[in-house]
């Protein structure tokens, strides 16, 4: 019997094996990222307003924010609320223009507290979006890996099984 394709079909082996347990710890991992994400967002106790909402975000109204694509649409409406507060300016404009007025403007500087707090809130959520699609993302590595690391393993198996024979 040849070495070369033992070597090769054990290789094969190995490489199935090795992606064989990565791919449900990625599946794990991803469920249970899913599984936080979404338990940080239910504690947030975060809901969208039972009316008011633009016509895009209307198949939200009063419901809670509990997934990343919630999250991403309640983080679409503290912009749309945060541009008419601010008149469409950021808290870094709204920080230049304090400072250049010599920072005594008191309803400017409300304004700007307004702003960072939008802002902050804002990319909270925006993270929390992101994190969600991460999770998918090592969800689907964690399935595909799986069934590669099988494939793989029946691959080393077919080719063990032909170099035995005579």
């Amino acid at each position: 019997m040849n070495a070369a394709p033992r070597r090769t079909s054990a290789l094969i082996g190995m490489v199935g094996i090795a992606l064989g347990v990565a791919g449900p710890v990625m599946l794990l991992r991803g469920r249970s990222g899913r599984k936080e994400i979404r338990a940080e967002l239910v504690a947030q106790k975060i809901t969208f307003p039972d009316h008011g909402l633009p016509a895009h975000l209307a198949r939200f109204v009063g419901g809670p924010v509990e997934t990343g694509p919630e999250a991403h649409a309640y983080a679409e409406l503290i912009k749309d609320h945060l541009a008419k507060a601010t008149g469409g300016r950021t808290y870094a404009e709204i920080t230049e223009e304090l400072h250049a007025g010599g920072g005594d403007d008191e309803k400017l500087a409300q304004l700007r507290q307004t702003a960072f707090m939008g802002e902050t809130l804002r990319g909270s959520l925006l993270s929390a979006y992101q994190a969600w699609h991460l999770t998918t993302l090592v969800t689907g590595l964690g399935a595909l890996l799986t069934g590669a690391g099988a494939a793989l393993v029946a691959t080393a198996n077919a080719l063990g099984a032909d170099t035995r024979r005579p």
